[in-house]
């Protein structure tokens, strides 16, 4: 498979995901997102090259990623957000529970923009994740998918000494009442 040329790697992410899905098909990305998340192996020569997902100036990025094993996976995680397909699932389930707070966020974001529904189990517990930004994301996935079994995180939340993440407890909640047409 080819690298991105310097066109594309100039281009942002959503915009190299879009080039990728058009070079292999959307469920090949998908496939190889998933691999990725599940910690596949990302230097495999016949998977597509990681610059395709990788953040800005990603080139640069590869030696980090050599020394930081995570960015794969969020990179993998982000390129879902815009590349999603059903039988990503499991590793976006699976990657709520990844050791880098970053491929947790990440993959909270991917539960609310997809509406994963079999993620509500595994995002309650990250609404007391020692990371704001993975409860914030937590919360607001949970506003998309969650049930009212749920909401018992959500408020504790708005307690949280992070101004960001009571506020999206708060949006969280309205959301969740709203969708299930009922107090929470």
């Amino acid at each position: 498979m080819r690298a991105p040329s310097a066109a594309e790697l100039a281009a942002r992410p959503v915009e190299r995901v879009a080039a990728l899905v058009e070079l292999v098909g959307a469920d090949a990305v998908a496939d190889w997102c998933a691999d990725l998340l599940r910690g596949g192996d990302w230097t495999d020569v016949d998977a597509p090259d990681l610059d395709w997902i990788g953040g800005p100036s990603s080139a640069s990025m590869v030696d980090k990623a050599l020394a930081l094993d995570y960015w794969p996976r969020v990179w993998a995680a982000r390129a879902l957000l815009h590349a999603y397909r059903p039988q990503a699932e499991p590793a976006v389930v699976r990657g709520l529970s990844d050791e880098s707070w970053r491929v947790r966020e990440m993959c909270a974001k991917v539960v609310r923009a997809h509406e994963v529904g079999a993620a509500a189990d595994e995002l309650a517990p990250l609404c007391a994740d020692g990371v704001p930004r993975v409860r914030a994301a937590a919360v607001r996935a949970l506003a998309a998918v969650g049930e009212a079994e749920h909401a018992d995180a959500v408020h504790d939340c708005l307690d949280d000494p992070e101004p960001s993440v009571r506020t999206a407890a708060a949006g969280a909640l309205r959301a969740l009442a709203r969708r299930l047409d009922r107090p929470l």
